[in-house]
């Protein structure tokens, strides 16, 4: 009897989900922290993605993820999938960190810090446990001053 196997682009798929997922879902909130998705912010969320994955992941799977992103807040609320994603990032310091830094490229990419954005920045930071200091440092590299 033959087994069904998946095809490699399904299985490359799930594997970008499994390691890229949950940073995914923290830019995807703070584009929508505002409540306006903007196009830069989205280009931001790709770059990331693709530098993360060293250009091995596909437009395709970028825009499913976020499709994915955007189903799963429906489906649950903001805070669930917010919960969700920072317990699947909260014991790995560097994923933790490079997604609190990600999330304030996604939060300036449009050149403003939002008041909302900046709320999820310091959430975001004191649920992952990063040290105010460290957080600075590690946003005024992205914004050029951390946000208020």
């Amino acid at each position: 009897m033959l087994l069904p196997t998946a095809a490699p682009h399904v299985v490359s798929a799930m594997e970008f989900v499994e390691e890229f997922g949950a940073i995914c879902q923290v830019m995807y909130l703070m584009m929508i922290a505002d409540r306006r998705i903007k196009n830069v912010e989205r280009e931001v969320l790709r770059g990331a993605l693709d530098v993360l994955s060293a250009n091995r992941i596909r437009t395709a799977h970028m825009d499913a993820m976020l499709d994915a992103s955007a189903r799963d807040v429906a489906r649950r609320g903001v805070d669930a999938c917010f919960e969700r994603a920072i317990a699947a990032l909260k014991d790995d310091e560097l994923k933790a960190e490079t997604t609190l830094v990600l999330a304030a490229a996604v939060a300036f990419a449009d050149g403003v810090v939002t008041p909302e954005e900046a709320s999820l920045l310091r959430r975001l930071a004191q649920t992952l446990e990063v040290e105010d200091e460290r957080v600075s440092g590690l946003i005024e590299r992205v914004v050029g001053g951390a946000p208020e």
